[in-house]
């Protein structure tokens, strides 16, 4: 390198760290002279970068910056998105490790915005850009709220932290919805949650809580308030142990007792700092965005020495901080189609749910008309031909299904074989562009997450997002099919009754099966449901 004034050393006369096997080292040296000799910038970008990432696993920030900083020169140059924000992401961690917190969020700030772009190519609009999603693409962002929410003690962080943190999750939250189906969402025109909050449904709270590897964080909204957040000091394996522990428990008859406990010590983190406020705010219903892990579990479980949190408030879960033009359902218009598998496929792992016919007739007895298809005449088919042919604003499923962190292993079991969660969503998503009202609701009553799978609540927030029904009704895991029937014969006759949100109408057909049926009081029984999206 000829030295003009200002010029920065050339990468390759830099002092290699002694730490490193210096054949790394080399080898990427040589990786930058060959990619300059064939004028290949992209791969030039790629190696001086690779070399920034050595010197910062050595600690020599200073050598470590100014090389990640030609990198990324070198890859915006080119324009390769993919390359720019590792750069963009590995300058924000050195600016950080350095003390300049305001040069790292601005910096992490960028990274995230060049991810933002790449969500088309994240998926496989490009194949050979394949990202390991968990470590290559969600650490950039958890970081990133890392930092915002850092350094203040609770009650002093700027709201625009708070509102830049909550936002950043919402963008973790769509990539990995991106990612669950291999392509970009469809971006339909969603309105703020706060607006409905503060403007259509002033008794509602949402609450935020961010799982982050030391710490879990909690944003709150409450109607008229400014944002607040809590941190509570519990590691992210602590957190997902007590999530995993809880929901395995749920669903064992004997373990009434460890559910308790571990319900009331998630209680004792999310709501028992803010308990006091919810009370003295009026607030009647509880929205939960939830981060990662505690997606698998049902909030309305929450125990707080005497009573479920279901007991308190009615609950309703948002896959993001945005609703898609959030209405109150009209009760005196509610046409369902309801399709149900009493017997399952013949060689089906499934059993039978003999109480499906029980289960229609009590939805009929709500005052809901009905167009039926059972059993056989319940196939991928038959479904479509009825989503073309028929009106309703309900789609009710009584079959097994299954929700997994796997698109492929994610679907509704017809008479005919599964039918996956793409192939589902695009029979509503036809639908919904020819005729202009909206699902309502869209209620899977018989589905399971997949065992075993932390992730596997993703499937029903894919489902739920993406079939474009304002809200979706479903369970977590298989109960007792009897239990099922009683509990949605119920939640009709709520949903029915004037004046009534679905959040509310959800709360009373729990509180049904919980108080006037001996043999249904645990939460393993009416704490299976969750209501996702629109809760008015």
């Amino acid at each position: 390198g000829q030295g003009g004034q200002g010029r920065k050393t050339p990468i390759t006369n830099y002092q290699l760290p002694i730490t490193t096997p210096t054949f790394i080292a080399q080898l990427l040296a040589t990786a930058v002279h060959q990619s300059r000799s064939l004028g290949d910038k992209r791969a030039e970008a790629y190696a001086v970068g690779s070399l920034g990432s050595l010197y910062e696993q050595n600690r020599q920030w200073q050598n470590a910056q100014e090389v990640t900083e030609q990198a990324l020169i070198l890859s915006q140059a080119v324009n390769a998105p993919d390359i720019t924000y590792r750069w963009q992401w590995q300058l924000a961690r050195l600016l950080r490790t350095q003390g300049d917190t305001p040069g790292a969020i601005a910096t992490y700030r960028e990274a995230v915005k060049t991810l933002k772009a790449l969500r088309n190519d994240l998926v496989a609009v490009n194949p050979e850009i394949q990202f390991n999603f968990r470590d290559e693409v969600e650490p950039v962002y958890r970081e990133l709220v890392a930092l915002l929410l850092s350094g203040q003690k609770s009650g002093e962080t700027p709201q625009q932290n708070l509102a830049q943190a909550r936002e950043t999750i919402e963008a973790l939250q769509l990539a990995e919805l991106d990612n669950f189906f291999r392509e970009a969402c469809i971006e339909a025109q969603p309105v703020a949650i706060d607006n409905v909050v503060d403007r259509d449904n002033p008794t509602a709270a949402v609450i935020y809580p961010i799982i982050l590897p030391d710490r879990l964080e909690v944003i709150l909204k409450i109607p008229q308030q400014p944002l607040r957040h809590y941190t509570i000091h519990q590691p992210q394996t602590q957190v997902e142990q007590t999530v995993e522990r809880l929901q395995r428990s749920l669903t064992e008859p004997d373990r009434t007792k460890d559910v308790r406990t571990l319900s009331q010590q998630i209680y004792s983190w999310l709501i028992q700092p803010i308990a006091s406020e919810l009370q003295q705010s009026g607030v009647k219903t509880l929205v939960f965005v939830p981060d990662g892990a505690l997606r698998n579990i049902p909030m309305s479980a929450l125990f707080d020495g005497k009573q479920y949190l279901v007991e308190k408030y009615a609950i309703a879960v948002s896959p993001g901080l945005q609703l898609i033009n959030p209405q109150p359902i009209s009760p005196t218009n509610l046409k369902a189609l309801t399709a149900g598998l009493s017997v399952p496929p013949a060689n089906s792992p499934f059993p039978p749910l003999p109480a499906v016919r029980l289960e229609f007739n009590l939805i009929q007895q709500a005052g809901v008309a009905i167009a039926e298809l059972l059993d056989r005449a319940f196939t991928s088919k038959s479904l479509e031909t009825k989503i073309d042919s028929t009106s309703f604003n309900v789609v009710h499923l009584a079959t097994h299904g299954q929700f997994s962190s796997q698109a492929e292993n994610t679907f509704i079991l017809a008479a005919d074989g599964p039918i996956n969660v793409r192939k589902f969503d695009d029979l509503l998503r036809s639908r919904n562009r020819r005729r202009p009202n909206a699902i309502e609701l869209l209620v899977l009553s018989a589905c399971e997450t997949a065992i075993g799978d932390r992730r596997a609540a993703l499937g029903l927030a894919g489902i739920a997002v993406r079939a474009g029904a304002r809200s979706t009704l479903a369970s977590l895991w298989q109960i007792d099919d009897e239990a099922t029937a009683i509990f949605i014969g119920e939640f009709y006759k709520q949903l029915t009754k004037t004046k009534l949100t679905r959040a509310e109408a959800l709360r009373q057909a729990q509180l049904n099966l919980m108080k006037n049926y001996p043999n249904y009081r645990r939460p393993g029984y009416w704490a299976a449901y969750v209501l996702v999206g629109n809760w008015l």
